[in-house]
C-alpha cells in the first residue's frame, strides 16, 4: 500500500484562531500609519505656462540631469579601473606564489623564518640588538638601579662593556624608588656605591599627564596626580648631564639601560616634564630604542631591558627575568615567590599581608588567597594565580622591601682604580653629594619597621650579545601569537627542520597532547617523566568521558519540531 502524503487540513479552532491574529495584525498597523500621518507623496505640479522665463527654467533643468549623469558614467568608469587595477594585482600575486611553489617549499619556509625572526620584535634577539644600538651610540650610560635591591639590579657584563669600549664613554647610576626606602639606608647605599661610579639618587614619575589624562582630569574631578606626578632628582642629573657636555663641546647621547621594572622610561618622562616614553607595570614595554631631545644638547635613548642569563639564581630570575607572570609557567612563578619569600624577614611578611604564623611559602599563598578570596570549586585556595599577584606586587612599586649593602668595598675584577678615576672624571663629585643629601632629605621615607627587610642575591648576569640569548617559546607572555605563528609554518612547510637545536618538541598521536622539554636550568627543578604519563591517562580518560557526554541522544528520545503536540 502506497503512504499517503500529509494533509495540509487543519482544525477549524486553528485556523479561526489564526485568521483572528492575522486581522489584529494588520489594525495595529493601521494604527500606527494613522499616529505617523504617513501620507502619500504630491506629484510635481511643474512650471506653470504663464509663468515668465518658463523656457530658461527648463533648459537648466535639462542640464542639470545632463550633469548629473556624466558624474554618474565618470563614477562608473572609476569604478571599473580600480576593479582592473585589483583583478591585476591578484593576478601578479597568484603568479608570485606560484613560483614560489615551483622553486620550493623548503626555500620558501626558511625565508619566511627568517623574516619572521626579524620582524618579531618581542624575541630576546631583538632586545639584545637593540640594547647594544643604545650602548654603541650613547656618550653617557645610565644604569638605573632600584633602590629596594640595587646590587641584585647591576649587570657586571654591561659595566665591563661600558668601561672597555674605549673612546671617552661614561657610566652613571641612578638609585631610583628612593621613596620606597627607609632614609638611613639609602644613604648608605649612596656612600657604597659613589665609590665605584658617580651615583644620583631619583624618585621618578609614575604617572606622567598628557592630552588623555587631561581629558580624564575634566571629566573626573576626583582624579588626584599629586604623588604619582612628583618626581625628584632630575635637575641634579640634568646638570651632571649638561656638565660633561660643556667638558664635550658637542650635542651629546645619553643611553638608559637596566632591568625589567627599574623605572627607565619613567626616568627619561621625568627629566622631559612629560609623557615622551610609554609606561606599564607589564615587563619589557618599551621593545626597541627611542630617542627624546631634553634640549639641543641632550638626547635621551630608551632602551629595552636586559635579558637575565639563565645561570642566575631563582630569586635573581624571579624579579629580574623578562617573563611575564601572566603568560608564564605556574610552576616557575610558585619557584620564584618561594625564593623571595625565603629570603624575607618572616614577621615583616606577616605584618605585611596580615595573615598569621605559616609554616612554607605553599601556606602563605593559601592563608592569603583565603583572606583575599581567590578560591577555585570547592573553596580550594587558587595558589597559581595568588602567585601571580604576590610576583607582580614585588616587581612593581607596592611592596616597600630594603636590602642591605655589602660589609666590605670589594669591587669587581674589570673595575681598577684607573677606570674608576676615568668614570669619575668630568662630574663635580662634591656638588653630586650635596644635591643627593637634598632630594634625601625632601622626600616622605618609610620606616624600617613598616618595610620588609630582604636579603640580596648579589649581581645579576645578563646577556647583551645577541649571539649568546637562548630562545625560549615559553619565557615570553605572548602565547597565543606565536602559537598561531607556528600553526601556520607546521601547515606550509612540514619537512623543514626547526633552526633551535635546545628546545625540542615531542608530539604524540593525539594532537593535543604536545608535551615540551626543554635543558635543566640551574636553579630550577626537573619535572619527572612519570608525571607525563599520568597526565596523559588521565587526558585519555577525561576525553572518553566528554565523548560519552558529548553523543546525542536516541532518535526516539529526540523532539520532533514537525509533530504538533497540542
Amino acid at each position: 500500500a502506497e503512504l499517503r502524503k500529509a494533509s495540509k487540513r487543519l482544525s477549524c479552532h486553528k485556523r479561526y484562531k489564526i485568521q483572528k491574529k492575522i486581522r489584529e495584525h494588520h489594525r495595529k498597523v493601521r494604527k500606527e500609519a494613522k499616529k505617523r500621518g504617513h501620507k502619500k507623496p504630491k506629484k510635481d505640479p511643474g512650471i506653470p505656462s504663464a509663468a515668465p522665463f518658463k523656457e530658461e527654467l527648463l533648459r537648466e533643468a535639462e542640464q542639470r540631469k545632463q550633469r548629473l549623469e556624466e558624474l554618474k558614467q565618470k563614477q562608473k568608469l572609476n569604478r571599473q579601473k580600480e576593479h582592473e587595477k585589483k583583478r591585476k594585482l591578484e593576478a601578479k600575486k597568484n603568479a608570485a606564489t606560484i613560483k614560489e611553489k615551483a622553486e620550493g617549499k623548503e626555500s620558501s619556509g626558511k625565508s619566511k623564518e627568517k623574516t619572521k625572526k626579524l620582524l618579531n620584535k618581542n624575541s630576546k634577539k631583538s632586545f639584545c640588538r637593540e640594547l647594544m644600538k643604545v650602548l654603541e651610540a650613547s656618550d653617557v650610560v645610565l644604569e638605573v638601579l632600584d633602590a629596594r635591591d640595587p646590587m641584585g639590579c647591576r649587570c657586571p657584563q654591561l659595566e665591563q662593556a661600558v668601561t672597555s669600549s674605549g673612546g671617552n664613554k661614561k657610566l652613571l647610576l641612578v638609585l631610583n624608588k628612593i621613596d620606597l626606602v627607609p632614609k638611613d639606608n639609602i644613604e648608605k647605599w649612596l656612600n657604597y656605591l659613589k665609590k665605584e661610579f658617580p651615583t644620583v639618587a631619583f624618585k621618578s614619575a609614575t604617572m606622567m599627564k598628557d592630552k588623555t589624562m587631561e581629558q580624564v582630569t575634566k571629566r573626573r574631578a576626583r582624579v588626584d596626580f599629586s604623588e604619582t606626578s612628583q618626581y625628584f632628582g632630575s635637575k641634579c642629573l640634568l646638570k651632571r648631564l649638561q656638565e660633561y657636555g660643556k667638558t664635550q663641546d658637542k650635542a651629546i647621547q645619553v643611553g638608559v639601560v637596566g632591568f625589567p621594572n627599574v623605572g627607565k622610561s619613567s626616568i627619561i618622562n621625568s627629566l622631559k616634564g612629560k609623557r615622551a616614553c610609554n609606561v606599564g607595570l607589564a615587563r619589557g614595554v618599551t621593545k626597541s630604542m627611542q630617542a627624546v631631545h631634553l634640549d639641543k644638547q641632550t638626547k635621551m635613548l630608551d632602551s629595552p631591558s636586559i635579558i637575565a642569563d639563565p645561570s642566575n639564581s631563582v630569586l635573581a630570575l624571579a624579579l629580574r627575568s623578562i617573563i611575564d607572570p601572566e603568560g608564564s609557567d605556574s610552576a616557575d612563578v610558585l619557584e620564584g615567590v618561594k625564593a623571595i619569600i625565603n629570603h624575607c624577614s618572616k614577621q615583616q611578611v606577616m605584618m605585611h599581608y596580615n595573615i598569621p604564623d605559616f609554616r612554607d611559602p605553599e601556606e602563605f599563598l593559601s592563608l592569603l588567597a583565603q583572606k583575599r578570596g581567590m578560591l577555585k570549586k570547592g573553596g580550594v585556595p587558587d595558589i597559581e594565580n595568588m602567585a601571580k599577584l604576590v610576583l607582580c606586587d614585588w616587581t612593581g612599586a607596592r611592596i616597600k622591601y630594603y636590602s642591605q649593602p655589602p660589609g666590605f668595598q670589594k669591587p669587581p675584577p674589570y673595575l681598577t682604580q684607573q677606570k674608576i678615576a676615568e668614570m669619575q672624571e668630568g662630574f663635580n663629585l662634591n656638588n653630586l653629594e650635596q644635591e643627593n643629601s637634598k632630594t634625601v632629605q625632601a622626600l616622605k621615607h618609610p620606616s624600617p619597621a613598616s618595610s620588609i627587610a630582604f636579603q640580596s642575591a648579589g649581581m645579576t648576569n645578563g646577556t647583551i650579545e645577541e649571539n649568546k640569548v637562548m630562545e625560549e617559546g615559553s619565557e615570553w607572555g605572548n602565547m597565543e601569537t606565536s602559537k598561531e605563528e607556528d600553526e601556520e609554518e607546521e601547515e606550509e612547510d612540514e619537512f623543514t627542520e626547526s633552526d633551535d637545536d635546545e628546545d625540542y618538541v615531542e608530539e604524540d598521536d593525539d594532537d593535543d597532547d604536545v608535551q615540551v622539554t626543554r635543558k635543566a636550568k640551574p636553579g630550577k627543578r626537573q619535572r619527572n617523566p612519570t608525571n607525563s604519563k599520568e597526565q596523559r591517562a588521565e587526558n585519555e580518560r577525561s576525553r572518553s568521558l566528554s565523548f560519552s557526554l558529548d553523543k546525542p541522544a536516541d532518535e526516539d528520545d529526540a523532539y520532533d519540531f514537525n509533530t504538533d503536540y497540542v
